[in-house]
């Protein structure tokens, strides 16, 4: 049974034909998200930490939607416009896991991103026991 998660009315629905998250049995698949301000849809034209800050809190905001938290994030994969950004992403993106629950992981370099942002970030979750 699949169980399509869409964020709260106060916030911004998808720009496009997709969900915030799709929840396939155990698991959870959240979208790659953006550095975008979830109220006004923006995207945020700052430092790299700055955005991958914006990209992690908006992964928060659909974690705690679908009742889960980062410490079962199992899978991250990173898009990056920039692989000289990569330490700055990674010093970031480190602070939202504890060191006993970090996930795996991929980093990918990109020509662009949708909204061109410099950095996206998507999630796989272990939601079961």
């Amino acid at each position: 049974m699949l169980d399509y998660i869409t964020l709260p009315d106060n916030l911004l629905p998808p720009p496009a034909p997709y969900s915030h998250a799709v929840r396939a049995g155990d698991f959870l698949f959240v979208t790659g998200q953006l550095a975008e301000d979830p109220k006004t849809g923006e995207i945020l034209r700052d430092t790299t930490a700055n955005q991958t800050r914006r990209v992690m809190e908006n992964l928060s905001i659909v974690l705690d939607h679908a009742k889960t938290s980062f410490e079962r994030v199992v899978m991250a994969r990173i898009f990056l416009t920039d692989f000289r950004d990569y330490q700055e992403v990674n010093n970031v993106f480190s602070s939202y896991f504890s060191e006993g629950s970090r996930p795996s992981r991929t980093t990918v370099g990109v020509i662009g991103l949708a909204g061109q942002g410099d950095v996206e970030i998507d999630l796989i979750v272990y939601c079961g026991q």
